[in-house]
């Protein structure tokens, strides 16, 4: 197996949708080709696919001691398109990329000697042209920016502010009006207070720092110490912390490095072949993964512009912005598709040329759905905050006379990004299985995780020579792409027998004909089988009577098929901030409301 890494971005390749005439991104620019060790004929193109991976992975490193870390990849980029469209959001009509660099200068010079010492600083910010001042501000300084999760409760945000041993928060008084009850933990800094009345002098000298200051010295002329260390090494850095979703259990704190990121930008930048021709819509949260690193870094590193929006389910304001500002990569949830199909014309999506889908299944249903509205087919991609977090995505095919490449396939999950190498191995023995067998994912990659902060024994229960474990269930066709079946924590072991909970869904949305999802499983204990499934809905007993009638006559297993008695009613599903089911929520709720339902059917008998 051979592999060539680097030759993408060279003036040969088609990088910008051209062959040559290009200026290359660096001179002399390097290319890697890496050998591995010799496989006999008999090999399979599973076995070799997966050699040629996880060469193009340890090629990664050769990349680090010539890659930049994010707050140098921004400095370059906002000098070399200076009048270029930056971002934007509701309030900012239009930031160019060297007015960004010039008001993160004068942001750092002003949060300075406001933020004390402490390495890591939290923000409670939703995405917004303030919030990525504040966020690249911060970087530039040479502090971690910790972005703390606002939708959830008080006492899960001071238990990720104090496992980073946050001492300072930084808000905002809109944010704060907004949300009354939360309570910040630490001491507050208002941007309002720390950046008003800005002087004469400030903006002249912020602008002259951006203007002519070298980008090894920005950090200098802001008064940070750097100690003299490799570039590699710098690039091992951290860069942030992201706490996990917490669907499933309580918050872990991800660290990710600059060459995490800055890896994982490159490779989604390399398959989607972004430019400055391109505009991504920012409306994922910079305390969610995706958000901090598509939203927030992507455009300051790739040259590419960025709106954003508070609220993702704002559809009707979403759908004005995207029109408006010509918005061509669209980043969501399947939750969120389905809010813009109720509330989004047609015509204002427009100029979308990518709409890619994460966090949760993408049903078929939902696929076509918006397709038939706005023309324009979403492509699933699959990642975890761990991994930076994408990991494999469906593009678009190649299509040229006597010749098609496919990159994409309805109801998976894509391929590998470049880069990335996945393995599947067997739930019980962790051995390699088959292609089309079903086991655990494995993920390598220059994107994957440092560990979780403060947690080495749960860092170790997941990192194994480099090789992390995702905890999904997943298949590998021949051809290379991967479906996600299930995950491990949605399962229930009922009678000795695994059930998965993801396949019980799918069987209810499909049987109830809806697009939205009005459906979520869970498991309460039971003292007979161990587990017991409970079914969450929102359809009104009217409509849920003839799916139950259906259910009984499906060729779902007859362990699998919940009993009426098991199906509880609510008017709206638990959701987490990022627009994913509330796992730990919807289990909560069940218990709750099977335990309410419980007296009033024995008052009944």
């Amino acid at each position: 197996p051979v592999n060539l890494d680097g030759v993408w971005g060279s003036i040969f390749s088609f990088e910008r949708g051209r062959f040559l005439w290009k200026v290359p991104r660096r001179i002399p620019y390097g290319v890697t080709v890496s050998f591995g060790k010799p496989m006999p004929s008999t090999s399979t193109a599973v076995e070799i696919r997966a050699a040629v991976q996880e060469l193009h992975s340890e090629a990664f490193e050769s990349r680090k001691p010539h890659m930049q870390t994010l707050d140098r990849a921004f400095i370059r980029t906002a000098r070399r398109s200076r009048r270029q469209f930056m971002m934007a959001d509701g309030r900012t009509p239009k930031v160019s990329f060297g007015s960004a660099l010039s008001k993160t200068i004068y942001v750092a010079r002003r949060l300075r000697s406001q933020i004390g010492q402490q390495k890591m600083v939290g923000l409670l910010l939703p995405p917004s042209v303030g919030a990525a001042l504040t966020n690249y501000a911060l970087t530039l300084l040479g502090r971690v920016p910790v972005n703390l999760n606002y939708t959830s409760s008080s006492e899960v945000i001071a238990s990720c502010a104090a496992q980073c041993n946050v001492e300072v928060v930084i808000t905002s008084k809109a944010f704060l009006e907004r949300f009354p009850n939360l309570q910040v933990p630490g001491r507050t800094v208002l941007l309002e207070d720390a950046l008003e009345k800005p002087a004469i002098t400030e903006k002249l000298a912020a602008l002259m720092i951006s203007m002519l200051v070298p980008a090894a010295l920005v950090k200098r002329a802001l008064g940070v110490r750097q100690t003299a260390m490799s570039n590699a090494a710098r690039m091992d850095e951290l860069a942030t912390v992201i706490f996990s979703s917490g669907s499933t259990g309580d918050p872990k704190g991800v660290m990710l490095s600059h060459f995490n990121l800055m890896s994982n930008i490159g490779q989604v930048g390399q398959v989607f072949m972004l430019d400055s021709r391109d505009t991504v819509l920012g409306i994922l949260p910079f305390f969610h993964s995706f958000g901090f690193m598509a939203g927030l870094w992507l455009p300051a590193v790739q040259s590419v512009g960025v709106v954003f929006h508070p609220n993702p389910l704002d559809a009707q304001a979403i759908g004005g912005l995207v029109q408006k500002y010509n918005v061509t990569f669209l980043i969501a949830t399947p939750t969120f598709l389905q809010a813009y199909m109720r509330r989004c014309s047609p015509e204002s999506f427009g100029s979308l040329q990518y709409v890619l889908v994460g966090a949760e299944k993408l049903q078929e249903r939902v696929a076509l759905a918006f397709e038939d509205l706005f023309g324009i087919r979403p492509l699933e991609g699959y990642g975890c905050t761990e991994c930076s977090p994408v990991v494999t995505v469906n593009g678009r095919d190649f299509r040229g006379p006597g010749f098609r490449q496919v990159a994409a396939r309805r109801g998976k999950i894509g391929h590998p990004l470049p880069g990335v190498c996945v393995r599947i191995v067997d739930l019980d023995t962790g051995e390699p299985v088959a292609a089309g067998k079903s086991g655990m994912l494995l993920v390598k990659g220059p994107n994957v995780m440092r560990g979780y902060l403060g947690k080495p024994e749960k860092t170790a229960e997941v990192l194994h020579d480099g090789w992390y474990t995702t905890g999904d269930v997943a298949v590998m066709e021949e051809d290379g792409f991967l479906t996600i079946t299930d995950r491990l924590s949605r399962f229930s072991k009922i009678g000795g027998e695994m059930v998965p909970h993801i396949r019980i869904e799918e069987k209810l949305q499909e049987i109830a004909e809806v697009t939205e999802q009005v459906f979520a499983v869970t498991s309460l204990p039971d003292d007979k089988k161990g587990e017991r499934i409970m079914v969450v809905t929102t359809l009104p007993p009217a409509k849920l009577e003839p799916v139950l009638e259906k259910l009984a006559g499906s060729d779902l297993p007859a362990l699998w098929k919940p009993k009426p008695n098991q199906f509880v009613h609510t008017d709206a599903l638990p959701l987490l901030g990022t627009g994913k089911l509330d796992l730990r929520g919807i289990r909560n709720l069940a218990a709750s409301l099977a335990s309410a339902s419980e007296p009033a059917a024995a008052m009944a008998d």
